[in-house]
């Protein structure tokens, strides 16, 4: 079921989420809801507090993209183990509708975390997934990818999302 995309400056974006104790058939039913969310705002990741619920799970699939391999992942309760490099990348996000901006990330990881089934897994990533991974991760820490900017390119980006969400608001 696809669910509405909670876009910024709602509350619940700017809040951590909470790990998740049980995969049950709750949790799996979010996870497909996600999936189709995602496919169908044309995204490559989402975070469950992105549709309104506050638990550390995110869903990232890079086929879209035309990623080769593409990485289709199902994280609960992710970690950031490591990361290496660093890479500037443009990005979007599904809660802040027609703004990019550059950010600075890791362009290698290694996470742990647990998959739909609640196993352990230690996933490395690299390149565009490793930037999707980050971009969620901060989403489950409350943090958006506006945060990361500093400064002026921080009160630039703000107003030009201000900007943009007039126009939509105007129809």
């Amino acid at each position: 079921m696809v669910r509405e995309i909670l876009i910024y400056p709602h509350e619940m974006l700017t809040k951590p989420t909470q790990e998740v104790d049980v995969i049950d058939n709750e949790v799996r039913g979010l996870i497909r809801d996600m999936f189709d969310t995602m496919r169908e705002a044309e995204g490559v990741g989402l975070a469950a507090n992105q549709i309104g619920v506050p638990l550390s799970v995110m869903v990232i699939d890079t086929t879209p993209k035309e990623e080769v391999p593409p990485v289709k992942l199902v994280l609960i309760n992710p970690k950031l183990v490591k990361g290496e490099g660093k890479v500037k990348f443009k990005e979007g996000c599904l809660s802040f509708p027609g703004l990019s901006v550059e950010v600075e990330r890791f362009e290698r990881v290694k996470l742990s975390a647990l998959n739909e089934h609640g196993e352990p897994v230690e996933i490395e990533l690299e390149g565009f997934p490793a930037i999707v991974f980050q971009h969620e991760l901060d989403h489950l820490k409350g943090i958006t990818f506006v945060d990361r900017l500093k400064g002026w390119r921080r009160r630039m980006a703000l107003e030009k999302y201000k900007k943009i969400l007039r126009e939509v608001q105007k129809g």
